[in-house]
């Protein structure tokens, strides 16, 4: 059963929307410079709280991309200050895994990784994953990675329970509900060879187990739909 990670659906709570009227975020806006790879850093550091971010700023959909850092950061700066003191400041973290596939590149997939600390009895880390057709010019999802009336996770399930068993060293007894359920498998990425799952902890795994990712062979799932 996929799990909840509690701080950060306290995160998801405070998120604010981005006014319509207002220019959308930029790298800038954030406080962030660019380096030489199109990177975003943004850095920020108070008694309160501790902030490292890092974001493509060349991703076709940019500001869907941005965005959603924009709410994020927002969010978990609005928990911290709004809490009382600790010892230790709060921590938040996103880094970035890039692939693409098709040459010229046909797909770009960009997977970010949050780690946040907000005092609970555990941090919590979780994945959002965007991916985009460049021919199309349209975003990709699960839901449109394969062909119509296609089971792909017929063949998804099991590579993926075989190797997460490799990794962890577990007999992990991932019921079929779970592992069969679309929305388990939204975070990925496309290579020219492998689909990359990423499994925030509590996505198949217990939460003990931590993050994972698993990466899937193209040849042995039905074809993409690119």
């Amino acid at each position: 059963m996929r799990v909840v990670i509690a701080a950060a659906a306290v995160a998801a709570a405070a998120l604010l929307s981005w006014p319509a009227a207002a220019a959308p975020p930029s790298c800038a806006s954030l406080g962030g410079t660019v380096d030489s790879a199109q990177l975003c850093h943004v850095r920020a550091s108070t008694t309160a709280y501790t902030l490292a971010l890092t974001f493509p700023v060349d991703y076709p959909d940019q500001q869907a991309l941005t965005d959603y850092v924009t709410q994020n950061r927002d969010g978990f700066v609005n928990v911290a200050q709004g809490s009382g003191r600790r010892d230790q400041p709060y921590q938040m973290e996103a880094t970035t895994d890039q692939h693409t596939s098709g040459q010229p590149p046909r797909t770009r997939s960009v997977v970010l990784k949050f780690f946040q600390d907000l005092g609970g009895t555990h941090p919590s880390t979780w994945y959002k994953a965007f991916n985009y057709n460049l021919d199309t010019k349209q975003p990709i999802t699960f839901d449109t990675l394969f062909a119509p009336n296609t089971t792909p996770l017929d063949a998804i399930f099991p590579l993926v329970q075989r190797e997460l068993e490799r990794q962890t060293s577990l007999a992990l007894a991932i019921s079929p509900g779970a592992g069969h359920d679309p929305t388990n498998y939204q975070n990925f990425a496309i290579t020219d060879d492998q689909l990359i799952f990423y499994f925030a902890p509590g996505e198949l795994l217990p939460l003990f187990a931590g993050p994972a990712q698993v990466q899937v062979p193209r040849s042995a799932i039905p074809p993409l739909a690119l």
